[in-house]
């Protein structure tokens, strides 16, 4: 059983790799945005996490990539977002997770988690911008989520035969 120590310095590690991951390919989206690799960690904050760490870690580091890239405007949205959908990964798999496998219910809490991700940045652009002009990202948010999906998966597989995060 980890130590309350542990699990914060996890939680700083997983939010600071968000951060990174984040930041390290930015592809601008057709309104105002960005498109990123970030969501596979924010899912694998929450398969991984307790609720409470796993939506620090991933709003925390989300945020802070928003706030490091230029998009402060994003910053408040983007950390209850990404906090969300860790916790609907974290519950969602928790929820699901009867037998053996564990990759069925992976792929639906994350496929959950990605789409209030997509609803949750329309609906805030929507807010800012108008709604039918911040419908256009929805197509590149959508993309983003199938990505993080397909990597989280693959994340979660490698650090969960490597005993990494155990």
């Amino acid at each position: 059983m980890k130590t309350k120590t542990q699990k914060v310095v996890t939680a700083a590690m997983l939010a600071a790799l968000t951060c990174v991951i984040t930041m390290i390919i930015k592809v601008p989206s057709p309104f105002k945005g960005y498109l990123n690799l970030g969501d596979c960690v924010v899912l694998l904050a929450g398969w991984s996490l307790s609720p409470l760490y796993g939506f620090f870690a991933a709003g925390i580091g989300s945020m802070l990539a928003d706030i490091f890239s230029g998009f402060v405007t994003y910053a408040p949205a983007t950390f209850l977002i990404k906090g969300i959908m860790a916790l609907i990964a974290y519950f969602g798999f928790r929820l699901l997770h009867r037998q053996k496998s564990t990759l069925v219910p992976r792929i639906v809490s994350g496929l959950v988690a990605e789409i209030v991700m997509v609803l949750g940045y329309f609906v805030f652009e929507g807010f800012l911008y108008g709604f039918l002009p911040s419908a256009v990202n929805i197509p590149a948010n959508a993309m983003q989520g199938v990505l993080g999906l397909i990597l989280g998966v693959i994340l979660i597989r490698i650090f969960a035969k490597n005993n990494i995060l155990e």
